[in-house]
């Protein structure tokens, strides 16, 4: 009988619909780009990844050094015996978040961590623990948005809600955060089960002070919610105020807050280890620790690698660490304010985010784009066929760049403007000398899709 007759199983309706991340999207269709090009002996055309935050910086020198070791005689995994860890993780691994939230000043007594695969698991407890029951609107994570994009995708994974308060970007790039009342409107209509914060934001670099904080933790008292705090990118902020962190609120400050905090933790930004992927759940709450450990126990441990790697900094100073800190923020802000400066002078018009904290920007076309302009189409364009010539140190070299398109990092309901729709995220992960190149990249690749986008009209 042939092949052909016997139906293919059907896909979970989860599955068909699904779409690639916002911020993944980019990468896969230049990829398949630069096949179909090598396969019909085409130009391979180059490309500037700032799609995605994938550090490219080197790792903490203790970091580097345990990679080094591993294996080696006297060392850890001599013996080439890999076992299972503890589903909260290494007790050194477990002192390692703790040792780096100390280092920017913060008291860590009664905290408990669960050391998970990378932030995104410790999301994704975050979200069980917070939020639900599976399947129903009851208790959804509020966010502010435009919010970071693997929140609301596991929230469709977990089937839990999420809901927003929109950010909005002002013409001099500044995300204008909504007023309290606003906040609390939304809390009291949609009950949410957990407030989620990005203190040094992903996506918009916008920079929440310590002050902002308590203020969004006297609505989560007031309203008992949990407070979340994304803390992946703590100390990488530039504009001279103190470091800000859910650990920073005393009960003095915001009465009542004890027990209801928790935190993010990753490996991946701050100390440059992307693909190690190591993350952490911090919380001061003893039962929500005892039950998301319970959770964990299904997908066994965190990877013993990547602890052991990333262990290595339970052992390093607090001065050793704040001078780490200061060199990736002289490593990010000179290339951020050149970026949104020289991008500005190339293209009158648009508006880039402030650089002020984590390593991203967003860019506005909404008052130089030609009406009907789509962020989506945009991107899959530069990443499928646009290109420009561009001069490098090697020569002209034909070019384009991926960027991530910004509609996603919004949680909109049907029938609502997406102000992402005109909307890119750049991420600072390239040399400074293709990031300088990034400006005039993008002005050319604009201008001439908005030529060619006119032509087919």
């Amino acid at each position: 009988m042939a092949l052909e007759q016997y139906p293919s199983p059907k896909l979970s309706a989860h599955f068909e619909s699904i779409k690639p991340s916002a911020i993944r999207i980019a990468g896969i269709e230049f990829a398949a780009r630069q096949k179909r090009e090598r396969a019909t002996n085409q130009p391979v055309t180059e490309a500037i990844g700032t799609h995605i935050g994938n550090v490219s910086l080197p790792m903490h020198p203790a970091m580097q050094a345990r990679v080094r070791e591993i294996g080696q005689p006297g060392e850890a995994f001599a013996d080439g015996v890999v076992r299972y860890t503890s589903t909260v993780g290494e007790e050194e691994t477990q002192r390692a978040f703790l040792n780096v939230i100390a280092a920017s000043g913060f008291d860590t007594t009664g905290l408990y961590v669960q050391v998970t695969d990378g932030g995104s698991d410790a999301m994704e407890l975050m979200i069980l623990g917070c939020c639900g029951p599976a399947g129903t609107s009851e208790k959804p994570l509020l966010m502010l948005d435009p919010g970071y994009t693997n929140y609301p995708s596991l929230g469709k994974r977990l089937g839990r809600g999420t809901v927003s308060v929109n950010r909005e970007l002002q013409t001099d790039g500044e995300f204008a955060l909504p007023d309290l009342s606003e906040i609390e409107r939304v809390i009291e209509r949609e009950k949410p089960g957990a407030l989620v914060v990005i203190p040094y934001d992903n996506p918009t670099g916008q920079f929440m002070d310590q002050q902002t904080l308590e203020e969004l933790a006297r609505l989560c008292v007031k309203h008992n919610l949990w407070l979340v705090s994304d803390e992946a990118y703590r100390e990488l902020q530039y504009t001279g105020q103190p470091t800000s962190s859910v650990w920073g609120i005393t009960e003095e400050a915001v009465p009542g807050i004890t027990g209801r905090r928790m935190s993010i933790e990753t490996g991946s930004k701050v100390w440059n280890g992307c693909g190690v992927h190591i993350g952490a759940l911090v919380t001061d709450n003893a039962r929500f620790h005892e039950q998301s450990v319970a959770e964990g126990t299904v997908t066994l441990c965190a990877n013993a690698f990547s602890q052991h790697v990333f262990g290595a900094l339970a052992n390093e100073s607090r001065e050793a660490l704040n001078a780490w800190f200061q060199r990736q923020r002289d490593y990010y802000a000179p290339m951020m304010t050149t970026l949104t400066r020289d991008l500005r002078t190339m293209l009158p018009g648009v508006i880039v985010s402030q650089p002020q904290a984590s390593i991203y920007s967003v860019v506005d076309v909404r008052d130089i784009a030609k009406p009907g302009f789509n962020a989506n189409d945009f991107v899959l364009w530069c990443a499928r066929e646009g290109s420009a010539i561009i001069q490098t140190a090697r020569g002209d070299v034909q070019m384009t760049l991926l960027v991530s398109t910004m509609p996603g990092f919004y949680s909109i309901k049907p029938g609502e403007a997406n102000p992402g729709v005109t909307q890119m995220r750049i991420a600072y992960v390239e040399t400074p000398e293709k990031m300088a190149l990034v400006p005039e990249l993008f002005t050319r690749l604009f201008k001439k899709y908005e030529v060619q986008r006119g032509d087919a009209k």
